[in-house]
């Protein structure tokens, strides 16, 4: 059953709630509604009917509550924002209005501690619940001691921690306080401060600790999943006597956290109810009227000459899936695929063991579980303990084939044991194992030799580190290590990064952003936490620690500045120059070159493009590639020569477009086309086109390709279909 909580909290929302202090560019309720919010918003987001939300308001312009109602006095200037109940998205933005510092100062805390305190009592009755009332004020209004003692008495008896969480509080444990502070709120602070010392279940604070630590991302608890519960076996029970089963339960120990799904919405255009599109239906509806659940619907059709338009819409129950087995399409129904599948049963079963040293720990795949005895069977427990340690004794894993239930697939599952020896608790533990489909085995060139084509082992090569290189990284390993960085209060090294402390960035970053866009729709999204940045760089303190080693290995290594690109502009690209400066060309006496041969088309073109001048330069060595293009097709006998035309067709294509003139391509490749499949070219080259230029990816350059291109996707699939997904 879900954990039951009723939580309370009292707002101070007095006109010196309004003003800033202590260098703050926002207002003391601003700054504590910080918390309110983000513990408000969290209960949002949990979205559970057993987490109860109730809001009172301290300070408030009007009286609305039960005790005043009753004639009870004391009790002014507090109003029920919000009674206890499930906190929806809807509520959230009502609550958001109701929260307007007044302009009085006439009420009591310890009396909304009350009315908090009776929300509680009326709505939890005597079931079990976590009740909590958080307090949130200033201090600047005073407060009657009188009832304090016999208040905390009552939240003792009911059970009902109290937090007490001041805007500028002294809080000598967190090293803060408030210099010049009135007598009121001093005066106050002992007065609440009292009174939480004297609650069993209290905690008193300041604002400015519970506004840091909301950076720290909160861990959501997770209650134990059962996942198996059967035998666990060795060998066959039902053939063997021999046999060895044992009744144990399974449970996942650490499982995968993922970010929050989004759903597709639409703005619902009556405010006043359902909106005006295809909604989701009632039971899936979503919470307010702000936004619609949208439903997804897909519909099929076919070619039918027969039907308006060509085409006929068919139902899903019509369709069979269809692999593609070359260029034709193999019809699979669904008896075939259930062929394919592996018909299993619910099992746990044993199938060998392995030694610890023969393991490797890298083939890991999945999350991990925990294997106990079943509870309350003495017989069980007995058996694991001593397959555990057996196990242990021996020094060997255990691989088991596991199917969670009828129908399931098969996992191999690697069975650690960890015996009652250092914790004082028995278990395997397990982690999924790959089948041998799983597994990639890539051969790479080895690190330190190199091998020639006649088999020569060469032991230096520019492309081995030297020893004064291994020795620069070997310093620099050591100077940047961090098991040792980070010291305790004691001033002990410990752990830099430990694992507690370790958070994933995008899953905390992503429910932060959600929360504050829940709270304030139009206010802009603050940046991510430090705490969670925190490990994504190295310390500085280290990085200047080590710098003589960082500039050691830069030498070493012969680390170099690459000079950036050259950016091509509209109609030609930058010359290539030297770093010298001199023309290479002029030197050699050499003129540049104008014309291609057909002999050495690709490097001759790259030239002539690198050293143009000008458009008619670009068009004239584009008009040669494609005359030596058509040449190479024309003359081909059979295929023989399509391969080598299809090449500078690619290069043709890729210096078009690296210089912005994708118009001369297109130009050529639309009477190409034409040339190829009407016979021009001596012959039937329809070949050339489709396996070649459609299946090799050379159509038209569209804009999406190129932003200075006049062909727009669908025309470049119109005269390549197969070249654009």
């Amino acid at each position: 059953m879900a954990d039951k909580e009723a939580t309370v909290y009292i707002v101070d929302l007095g006109e010196s709630m309004a003003d800033c202090h202590n260098g703050r560019d926002e207002s003391d309720l601003d700054f504590g509604m910080r918390y309110v919010w983000d513990k408000i918003s969290t209960t949002v987001a949990a979205s559970r009917k057993t987490w109860t939300v109730g809001v009172v308001g301290l300070n408030t312009e009007d009286t609305d509550n039960a005790q005043d109602t009753e004639g009870l006095g004391g009790y002014e200037h507090i109003s029920v924002l919000q009674n206890l109940g499930p906190m929806t998205m809807t509520s959230l933005r009502e609550l958001r209005s109701s929260v307007q510092a007044s302009n009085n100062y006439g009420g009591d805390a310890i009396s909304a501690i009350v009315v908090a305190l009776k929300m509680i009592e009326v709505f939890t009755k005597k079931l079990k619940y976590k009740r909590r009332i958080i307090l949130m004020t200033n201090g600047e209004t005073p407060i009657e001691e009188d009832s304090a003692e016999d208040v905390a008495a009552k939240l003792n008896d009911l059970g009902i921690e109290l937090v007490v969480i001041g805007v500028d509080f002294d809080d000598s444990d967190y090293g803060f306080k408030e210099e010049d502070k009135s007598r009121v709120k001093a005066a106050n602070e002992k007065i609440l401060r009292k009174m939480v010392e004297s609650c069993t279940d209290g905690v008193f604070g300041t604002m400015q600790q519970a506004v840091e630590e909301l950076a720290i991302p909160r861990i959501k608890p997770v209650r134990p999943f059962k996942a198996y519960d059967g035998p666990l076996t060795l060998g066959d029970p039902s053939k063997y006597e021999s046999a060895l089963s044992i009744h144990v339960e399974r449970y996942f120990k650490t499982k995968r956290a993922t970010a929050p799904s989004a759903s597709t919405v639409v703005i619902n255009t009556d405010h006043g109810g359902a909106s005006q599109t295809q909604t989701l239906d009632e039971d899936t509806a979503m919470d307010g009227a702000e936004f619609s659940g949208v439903k997804h619907m897909r519909t099929y059709r076919v070619q039918d000459d027969e039907a308006p338009g060509g085409k006929r819409d068919v139902d899903i129950e019509d369709l069979a899936k269809g692999y593609q087995y070359g260029r034709t399409v193999v019809p699979f129904s669904e008896s075939d695929m259930n062929v394919t599948k592996l018909a299993t049963t619910k099992s746990f079963t044993i199938l060998g063991f392995i030694p610890f040293n023969n393991y490797n720990p890298s083939i890991n795949m999945g999350e991990t579980g925990i294997i106990v005895a079943q509870k309350l069977n003495e017989e069980a427990e007995l058996g694991l303990s001593a397959l555990i340690h057996a196990l242990h004794e021996l020094e060997s894993y255990a691989v088991a084939r596991y199917v969670q239930k009828d129908g399931t697939q098969p996992q191999l599952l690697l069975l650690k044991p960890n015996p009652a020896i250092e914790d004082d608790f028995e278990c395997l533990y397990d982690v999924p194992l790959p089948f041998a489909e799983d597994v990639r085995s890539y051969q790479f060139p080895p690190l330190d030799k190199v091998l020639t084509v006649t088999g020569n082992v060469i032991k230096e090569h520019r492309l081995l580190p030297s020893d004064d290189l291994k020795e620069a990284m070997s310093d620099f390993v050591d100077a940047m290590d961090l098991s040792g960085y980070d010291v305790d209060e004691d001033g002990k090294p410990v752990e830099y990064a430990p694992i507690d402390e370790t958070y994933n960035p995008i899953i905390h970053r992503m429910n932060q952003a959600i929360r504050a866009r829940a709270v304030d729709p139009d206010a802009p999204i603050g940046p991510p936490a430090e705490i969670l940045l925190r490990f994504s760089h190295p310390p500085e303190k280290l990085l200047d620690k080590a710098k003589s080693e960082i500039d050691a290995l830069i030498d070493a290594a012969e680390v170099k500045k690459v000079p950036p690109k050259a950016q091509g502009r509209q109609g030609r690209k930058e010359a290539v120059k030297p770093l010298s400066g001199l023309d290479i060309d002029a030197l050699l006496g050499e003129s540049k070159r104008t014309t291609i041969s057909t002999e050495n088309a690709v490097p001759e073109f790259k030239q002539i493009l690198a050293t143009a001048e000008d458009d008619a330069t670009i068009e004239s060595a584009a008009k040669q590639m494609g005359e030596i293009v058509r040449k190479l097709i024309h003359d081909s006998f059979a295929d023989l020569f399509y391969a080598r035309a299809a090449e500078n067709l690619r290069v043709m294509r890729e210096e078009l477009i690296s210089l912005e003139v994708p118009g001369l391509y297109n130009k050529f490749l639309t009477g190409l086309k034409k040339s190829t499949l009407s016979g021009e070219l001596d012959g039937d080259r329809r070949e050339m086109w489709f396996k070649h230029i459609v299946g090799g990816r050379l159509g038209l350059i569209s804009q999406d390709e190129s932003e200075v291109s006049e062909v727009t996707t669908d025309e470049a699939k119109a005269v390549s279909p197969h070249i654009l997904p």
